[in-house]
């Protein structure tokens, strides 16, 4: 069975194709919008929903193009129905749902948090349920007791900004420019990540909830009474705060993982690519295994809506219902 992946939460247009056959992503294709909303410091939705209806039917058609098929022999369409902002959605359901009409096939809503969960079980080797799961990304932070396949324990959850939204917001008090978080990691190679005692939030509380926007605040009180700033500073106030986003997630998992027992934890989100976070976790878990995707599989992408969608065929439909949720907690799932 071939299934056709189609992602647009965001700022990303992601399209795939997976065959259950060969257990194999056979094409894909990925445009980010992130220099178009650069100048604006964040995403605009409005921006984003337009260059979606501009991209994803080309990209659709390169990528069946390079898979070998025609879009005949697609079997199912799986496209993301949330959480995520609700014009590109709408994009995505949409179209989503007239080509598998359109052929006579079933389409499946994906929830997005959980395509970043599953698509590391496409690895070799992969994880088993139970595990332990750490979705980092701009608009979330959360540690995931995954029981099984849409059985899932939130265990805790940022209550303010997420981890992205924070890199995003200390790039802009630096004035890095958007997307934060590449800037930030770069940066931070050049500075020291000890120059700066900026606080490791919520590590001292009974729980495994975050928060990072004090965080975010203690950077700009030093960036503010450092008045003259240079470009070593600037690196240093970089590191610094990266450290202490590495140091606050293994903190707050590696007691996740003390208290449920479980001795394997996926990582996953676009936050997950960033390589200081990556070691930190590696390192300090030392003894667990430790599951991240490929660099290119962090970020939003078509890939993982595909492989999310392979699991959910039997319960696909033939409807045009566009049913997006852009506000869909993960643990809606353990509900049907």
């Amino acid at each position: 069975m071939k299934v056709l992946g189609i992602e647009t939460s965001c700022d990303e247009t992601g399209v795939a194709i997976y065959d259950t056959e060969s257990t194999k992503i056979v094409s894909e294709q990925l445009y980010s919008q992130a220099s178009k909303h650069a100048e604006y410091g964040g995403v605009v939705p409005e921006l984003a929903s337009r260059d979606h209806l501009k991209k994803l039917i080309p990209l659709i058609r390169l990528t069946v193009r390079e898979a070998g098929l025609n879009l005949k022999e697609i079997d199912a369409v799986a496209y993301t129905s949330g959480p995520g902002l609700r014009g590109p959605l709408l994009i995505g359901a949409s179209t989503a749902k007239s080509i598998a009409l359109a052929l006579n096939k079933p389409s499946v809503g994906i929830h997005h948090m959980e395509a970043h969960l599953l698509i590391n079980l496409l690895e070799n080797p992969a994880p088993s349920f139970p595990f332990l799961t750490l979705l980092i990304s701009g608009g979330h932070c959360l540690l995931i007791n995954a029981k099984s396949l849409g059985d899932y324990e939130i265990l805790g959850q940022t209550l303010d900004d997420a981890v992205g939204e924070a890199f995003d917001k200390v790039a802009k008090i630096l004035d890095l420019g958007y997307p934060g978080g590449p800037k930030i990691e770069e940066l931070a190679k050049r500075g020291d990540p000890t120059a700066f005692q900026f606080p490791r939030p919520m590590t001292n509380k009974n729980n495994f909830d975050f928060s990072f926007s004090g965080l975010k605040t203690a950077v700009y009180y030093e960036f503010q009474n450092l008045k003259q700033i240079n470009d070593s500073q600037k690196a240093d106030l970089a590191a610094s705060f990266q450290a202490a986003v590495s140091d606050t997630l293994l903190i707050k998992t590696r007691e996740a993982m003390k208290q449920t027992g479980l001795k394997e934890l996926v990582i996953g989100g676009g936050v997950a690519s960033n390589k200081c976070i990556r070691n930190a976790l590696i390192t300090g878990l030392e003894g667990n295994k430790i599951y991240f995707p490929p660099i290119n599989r962090c970020t939003d992408n078509g890939a993982m809506i595909a492989f999310a969608g392979s699991f959910y065929i039997k319960n696909a439909e033939r409807t045009l219902g566009l049913d997006i949720k852009p506000r869909w907690p993960l643990s809606d799932l353990n509900n049907g």
